[in-house]
């Protein structure tokens, strides 16, 4: 029986630090509760929004 574990420390605390940032900026620009609501889960998957712009920046 194999006992390995993958450790991704770095990984997860840049996600986790990029996910509070985009998160207080989403709702700090939020005109509304609903906007607020978006902006909470454009934070949640905001590393897309970040490649879309990197290979759109790099194709050009």
């Amino acid at each position: 029986m194999s006992n390995e574990t993958n450790q991704n420390g770095a990984t997860g605390a840049v996600y986790g630090l990029g996910f509070i940032g985009a998160a207080i900026y989403y709702i700090s620009v939020a005109t509304s509760f609903w906007m607020g609501v978006i902006g909470f889960l454009k934070a949640v998957v905001w590393p897309i929004f970040f490649v879309y712009e990197v290979l759109k920046y790099v194709s050009a």
